[in-house]
């Protein structure tokens, strides 16, 4: 039975690693506090992968354990080699659903894995199990466990994440749980040179060809979605900490720090957030007018504005970057003393700047003649 678990847990856990859902894990994250995001995940895996595991022992009653294992080491097999692909082309982008947060998370995981090398996994495990529930423990298990790595790594490692090395891993794992079926449920007849032989040097092509293209394309500059967006996002909060600190007075110039109750520490407080994924921090919106009187350096709070709109203005309206947007509202603040609420897209965005006052439309004209 813990057999079982562990094996379905690790299985999930290696063909999770550098997905897309993991994408789809850190951008929630941004957005929604990270209980919520693993509570979403593990309702939408359980009732993914419930169905498919159900499936599975459903489809064990009606053929033979011995053909099960057989389809099972092979569909393992083409797990690694789907593991393998590049996934450079893919744009996954999770759906604004306005259900709040734990159902949002929920429909977009359950959406995301219909059809993926994941929920098929769970029909192959649930079809050769004894004990299908403990089966789908560890694959729901293994979804939230990548999904709060995700969270983690791509807040705290960026462009440090070992993508080739994470997909070779997976592949790996997959491949040692299929051959091990096909060595131990095909018939002895066929387990000889005239057919392992081919059989291997095919697969062994097959793997050496992804791992050419893989090479090649990380050669050229190529990067999957999974690594530009943390890479983004990491960026961004590291080189904010940064120039947030700069612009810091220190208890020398304010006699005692405020912490969140002045604009500079609230912003502190957002980059510390998205560094750390901590949903526990509490920030007050509502300021006092301390910081008004404080004589801020304007030139890196420009710096800092224009860094922020930088990260923004492909895609304003995602609420993927809410945290990243408090940001640039309380920037606005200190450099214009109010600050744009909302805005559709970078355009109406740029109107609505140019309008605060004079200084905002010089701002703005910078920022169209650059």
């Amino acid at each position: 039975m813990t057999g079982e678990f562990i094996k379905a847990f690790f299985l999930i856990f290696a063909a999770e690693m550098g997905d897309k859902t993991q994408i789809l894990a850190m951008a929630f994250a941004t957005r929604y506090p990270v209980k919520k995001v693993l509570l979403g995940i593990f309702i939408g895996s359980f009732i993914n992968h419930g169905i498919a595991v159900a499936l599975g022992a459903a489809i064990s009653t009606q053929i033979p354990l011995n053909t099960i294992q057989i389809v099972a080491g092979v569909a393992f097999i083409s797990f690694a080699l789907w593991t393998l692909r590049d996934e450079n082309e893919e744009e996954e982008e999770a759906e604004k659903i306005k259900y709040g947060a734990v159902i949002t998370v929920a429909i977009a995981f359950f959406v995301g894995e219909l059809g993926d090398k994941t929920q098929l996994a769970a029909i192959t495990l649930g079809a050769s199990s004894n004990y299908p529930l403990m089966t789908l423990v560890g694959t729901v298990s293994g979804m939230v466990v990548t999904g709060g790595l995700g969270i983690i790594v791509g807040k705290t490692l960026g462009d440090k994440i070992p993508e080739i090395g994470i997909k070779l891993s997976a592949a790996a794992v997959f491949l040692f749980f299929g051959l091990s079926k096909l060595i131990n449920s095909v018939s002895s007849d066929f387990l000889v040179i005239r057919y392992v032989f081919p059989f291997l040097i095919i697969l062994g092509s097959i793997i050496a060809y992804m791992l050419y293209k893989l090479y090649e394309n990380r050669k050229e500059g190529k990067v999957s979605q999974y690594k530009k967006t943390s890479k983004k996002l990491y960026d961004y909060y590291q080189q904010a900490e940064k120039n947030i600190n700069s612009i810091c007075l220190g208890v020398d110039n304010c006699g005692i720090c405020e912490e969140s109750k002045c604009t500079v520490g609230q912003i502190r407080s957002l980059i510390n957030k998205g560094l750390e994924g901590n949903d526990s921090i509490e920030i007050d919106e509502v300021l006092n007018d301390t910081w008004k009187s404080k004589n801020f350096d304007e030139s890196k709070i420009r710096v800092s504005l224009i860094m922020t709109l930088n990260i923004l203005k492909d895609d304003f309206s995602n609420e993927s970057y809410e945290n990243v947007h408090r940001i640039r509202k309380n920037l606005e603040k200190m450099l214009f003393g109010e600050r744009i609420e909302s805005a559709e897209n970078w355009e109406e965005y740029k109107v609505r700047l140019s309008k605060i006052n004079d200084k905002s439309r010089k701002f703005t004209d910078n920022i169209e003649r650059k």
